[in-house]
């Protein structure tokens, strides 16, 4: 069993000895420490390099956003901001904390979190064994590239927090969950999410072999489609759909394409 190097980081002694014995249900976690202000955080966040940190939000001089500011971006663990003060949800996310959790803390939602923590690293490992694996065939003379590339491809997409695509000698990573829809463009795919567009060399056929048939169905011959994006169907002519995805862009699903999903109460699901 893989275990998770976790730190603990809160001014009140009783609050950090509460969150220990809720971590204790999980085998997998190992408190390495536990800090009783943002200093003392920083401190130990670079002697123990933990893997995931527990961080509360209001202490006295650095607050949790402080600690995050002052740390090299590759020692930032993993990080699940606690505090009792919900206003500071949206703050969190910004600064891209993994969960966020209110005191006291609920046994459900820490379960929640530490599983997201395990899927994290779980993917952050895949990620780095493909990266390394790169490196090892761009210096191998005589290897089979496209071999290679599709075993470590289907490798890294059973992590399922993200896709990842090669790009010449580049390593593209897209998350998943921002995935709105995918459209052909010749000898070229371009993956749409919410905040931008990548374009690469692909089928639609070899990418729909990658993706999750529950999550992402064709719908087209040149489209697929997050179905968790899809916020409206409109019938059209001869058994085909408009959808129309949560960013008002609208796809056709064509009839040729309608057995890979079915509509239940309105909503688009996969077939699957």
């Amino acid at each position: 069993m893989t275990r998770i190097r976790t730190l603990i980081v809160d001014d009140e002694p009783l609050a950090r000895r509460g969150l220990q014995l809720h971590l204790q249900r999980h085998a997998d976690i190992e408190l390495v420490g536990e800090a009783g202000s943002g200093t003392q955080a920083t401190q130990a966040i670079a002697a123990l390099r933990p893997q995931l940190m527990f961080l509360d939000v209001q202490m006295p001089g650095m607050d949790g956003f402080g600690v995050l500011r002052a740390l090299p971006a590759t020692q930032i663990p993993l990080t699940v901001f606690v505090t009792a003060f919900d206003q500071y949800a949206i703050a969190a996310f910004a600064a891209s904390a993994l969960d966020y959790l209110l005191k006291p803390v609920d046994d459900r939602r820490l379960d929640e979190a530490v599983e997201r923590a395990r899927a994290r690293l779980a993917a952050r490992k895949a990620e780095d064994h493909y990266e390394r694996l790169l490196r090892l065939m761009a210096a191998t003379p005589g290897v089979d590239r496209p071999q290679l590339d599709a075993l470590m491809l289907d490798e890294v997409s059973r992590t399922g927090g993200t896709l990842n695509l090669r790009d010449g000698q580049r390593l593209v990573r897209i998350d998943l969950d921002a995935i709105r829809w995918v459209d052909a463009a010749g000898d070229y795919i371009c993956i749409h999410t919410h905040d931008q567009t990548h374009v690469l060399r692909g089928t639609m056929q070899e990418l729909e072999g990658r993706l999750d048939p529950r999550r992402f169905a064709r719908v087209h011959r040149s489209s697929i489609v997050n179905l968790e994006r899809v916020t409206q169907l409109r019938p059209h002519h001869n058994g085909e759909y408009f959808l129309m995805l949560d960013s008002g862009h609208e796809l056709k699903l064509s009839r040729s394409y309608r057995d890979k999903v079915r509509v239940v109460d309105g909503r688009l699901l996969a077939a699957v």
